[in-house]
């Protein structure tokens, strides 16, 4: 119970942070190059310097193996780069409720992707989670109303965008995360993000009149939706097994509309609430099913 509560802070953390991301997308109008060289440069920097402190040894190890360090640049560019962009554009476009839904489908585009690329026949549990995902996006952005989207086409692009990178961001840094730990890997990821980005537009060009809700904002979206939350994923692993915590994963979609409506005004229906509702049982239903086999597998291998 310890364990799943920490997991589940975090996640509603991160919910907190997509509905900030739409205050500054929409309400500040930041332009989006500025604010992702900010965001990146300064949550890597701080990232670094914990890894630093708890891993003065390994933090630079990285590298000095050049296969580690090629994944580390394609996590850098196609997952963080990538996803962060795609997220933030959805918003900006759209709204938060909307983009953290479609950006919580990455499990369904990791299926895919093995299908595609590897050949993996998909299992029942995969389909079944397909089907209910798929309805429950289409209720998510008509509203219920099938004659007419709810979104512009242009978010809806970019939020399906941002779930295939949510992907990369959850494949990429696998082969690292036996020799490095997480918080290294995130460190570095978001430090190399941060530093090309700024290579595009650096932090002290182009930037929007710096007032107190800025300052305010875009150091929530850095300590609140990269930071804390991370931290907490990583202690609440002492305690709870992954696949328990990644059930918890399911609050951030919830906690975003939660706040969006509350705090941003936006306006949701039964139909909206289904549809999320059965974004994430879907995504329930295929972790359950890979669960399942693996552990079928282990017991195997161990007969």
């Amino acid at each position: 119970m310890k364990g799943i509560t920490i997991a589940a802070i975090a996640s509603a953390i991160w919910g907190i942070s997509g509905t900030t991301i739409q205050f500054i997308s929409q309400n500040q109008n930041l332009p989006v190059a500025w604010y992702l060289s900010v965001r990146t440069l300064g949550a890597g920097t701080i990232l670094l310097l914990i890894s630093l402190l708890l891993y003065r040894k390994q933090t630079f190890a990285i590298f000095k193996n050049k296969t580690a360090l090629a994944w580390l640049l394609a996590y850098a560019t196609l997952g963080l780069m990538a996803n962060l962009l795609t997220f933030y554009l959805a918003i900006q476009t759209g709204n938060a409720s909307t983009a953290t839904v479609l950006q919580y489908l990455s499990p369904l585009f990791i299926v895919i992707g093995a299908l595609v690329f590897k050949r993996q026949t998909p299992m029942k549990t995969d389909l079944i989670a397909f089907i209910i995902s798929l309805l429950g996006v289409v209720l998510v952005i008509t509203k219920g109303d099938f004659t007419q989207l709810a979104i512009s086409v242009e978010s809806l692009l970019w939020g399906i965008g941002s779930g295939i990178t949510a992907a990369f961001y959850i494949v990429l840094p696998r082969p690292l995360a036996k020799d490095y730990s997480p918080i290294i890997t995130l460190g570095w990821g978001t430090f190399i993000a941060g530093v090309l980005f700024n290579l595009y537009n650096p932090v002290w060009v182009g930037g929007p009149k710096i007032t107190l809700p800025i300052i305010l904002s875009v150091s929530t979206v850095i300590i609140f939706g990269t930071i804390i939350p991370f931290a907490l994923l990583l202690y609440s692993a002492r305690f709870a097994p992954s696949d328990v915590i990644g059930i918890m994963d399911a609050l951030q979609p919830v906690t975003t509309t939660i706040l969006s409506v509350i705090f941003l005004k936006l306006s949701i229906n039964v139909m909206e609430v289904i549809g999320i509702c059965l974004v994430i049982i879907a995504i329930y239903v295929l972790q359950r099913g890979r669960r399942n086999l693996e552990a079928v597998n282990y017991r195997e291998a161990d007969f």
